[in-house]
């Protein structure tokens, strides 16, 4: 019963901690361009000239 009383507090501290960290995540633009970032790594930079 002791280990209960304990493991209770500290998931709900957890809880709090890991929603904290997403509305963060949220307000701070993690999530603002989702498909910008998604398409960059396809984009091959063949508008470079090449250097003979």
């Amino acid at each position: 019963m002791n280990v209960i009383a304990f493991l209770i507090p500290l998931a709900l501290f957890m809880s709090l901690v890991g929603l904290g960290a997403f509305i963060w995540s949220l307000r701070s633009g993690q999530y603002d361009d989702l498909e910008g970032e998604a398409l960059r790594i396809l984009d091959d930079d063949d508008d470079k000239p090449l250097v003979d």
